[in-house]
């Protein structure tokens, strides 16, 4: 599965009335932390049709971050049957990724 990019108008379909766990990615091109992040993301998007990943831009989608409470980046959160599960704020390794989605 490829990771789809969150916007204000696709979130609710995408994250929100998903049938499977949603990790979404709050992030920045300018965050260094962010950018590390993406290729693990990327990994775990193609390795699994189990889950999905969505990725929000909180610059270009800053009200959509404030709704969800993001004010720090990376900020990672699991959604399970449109809630929140878990959240997580910075760099994380695949294996806590993983954990946090309930896949490993």
């Amino acid at each position: 599965m490829k990771i789809i990019e969150g916007t204000s108008e696709n979130f609710e379909s995408e994250v929100l009335k998903s049938e499977i766990p949603v990790l979404v990615d709050f992030n920045a091109t300018w965050c260094p932390p962010c950018q590390a992040l993406h290729p693990i993301l990327e990994q775990m998007a193609e390795d699994s049709d189990d889950y999905k990943i969505v990725t929000v831009d909180v610059d270009a989608e800053n009200a959509l971050a404030a709704a969800h409470e993001v004010s720090s980046i990376p900020c990672v959160v699991i959604y399970k049957n449109g809630q929140e599960t878990d959240r997580r704020v910075g760099l994380q390794p695949r294996k806590r990724l993983e954990k946090m989605l309930g896949v490993k």
